[in-house]
């Protein structure tokens, strides 16, 4: 049975994040600093994303129907991350056995506008708070180093991290991948670096061209 309130909650959202992410554009097309709208600080970072706002609300949402399906079906006891991007699913986690790393793959799958799952949930207990504090911890080192590098905009790289492992995501020339990669490699107490990119030319990179052409496109993305 659905939940009418948390739907139309939902709802109002996407359409806050829409309307927001459209002033935005105009703002910038107009070259008007700062941005006052509330909410417009999030759509002035979209400016530079090669999503379209259309795909990132859509992501949005996917991560929070995957994740309440999962919930629903397996309970609390499961540690499961969901992480889109440009509709492709990543699953990172703890989960109590085979039966449910296998089922959550599916159950993600089901869900609207989902384009592939990359299913990285291992089995075993559940990570323990100071974990995934320390998770936190080298994120945010990893999203530092990527603001201070001058080679690619750290927009154009999502970070996941789980046990210490770095997951990237994200639509990048392959220059770009592998400096994130490496920057993200070399980050202190990063385990292993795992790529879930999807892979553009310079040229479609430097063109003028709608991201929605990549949003559009088949190519799946790089398997870890």
């Amino acid at each position: 049975m659905k939940k009418p309130f948390i739907t139309a909650l939902f709802s109002a959202r996407r359409a806050l994040l829409v309307g927001a992410f459209a002033i935005a554009g105009v703002t910038l097309l107009q070259g008007c600093v700062p941005l006052i709208f509330v909410g417009v600080g999030a759509g002035a970072l979209m400016a530079a994303d090669r999503r379209t706002s259309g795909t990132y609300v859509d992501d949005e949402s996917i991560e929070w129907k995957t994740s309440d399906l999962i919930t629903k079906n397996f309970g609390s006891l499961n540690h499961v991350n969901v992480t889109s991007y440009n509709r492709n699913v990543l699953l990172t986690g703890e989960v109590q056995d085979e039966n449910v790393r296998v089922e959550a793959e599916r159950l993600a799958g089901t869900v609207t506008n989902v384009r592939t799952v990359v299913n990285e949930l291992v089995v075993g207990p559940s990570s323990s708070l100071s974990s995934r504090s320390n998770d936190t911890a080298i994120t945010t080192n990893v999203k530092t180093r990527f603001v201070n590098n001058k080679v690619f905009s750290p927009n154009h790289v999502k970070i996941v991290t789980e046990a210490g492992v770095v997951f990237l995501l994200g639509i990048v020339t392959r220059t770009e991948g592998e400096h994130a990669s490496e920057l993200a490699r070399t980050s202190k107490g990063v385990k292993k670096v795992v790529r879930v990119f999807e892979y553009i030319d310079e040229s479609q990179a430097t063109s003028s061209r709608s991201s929605e052409d990549y949003n559009n496109s088949n190519f799946p993305p790089e398997a870890p």
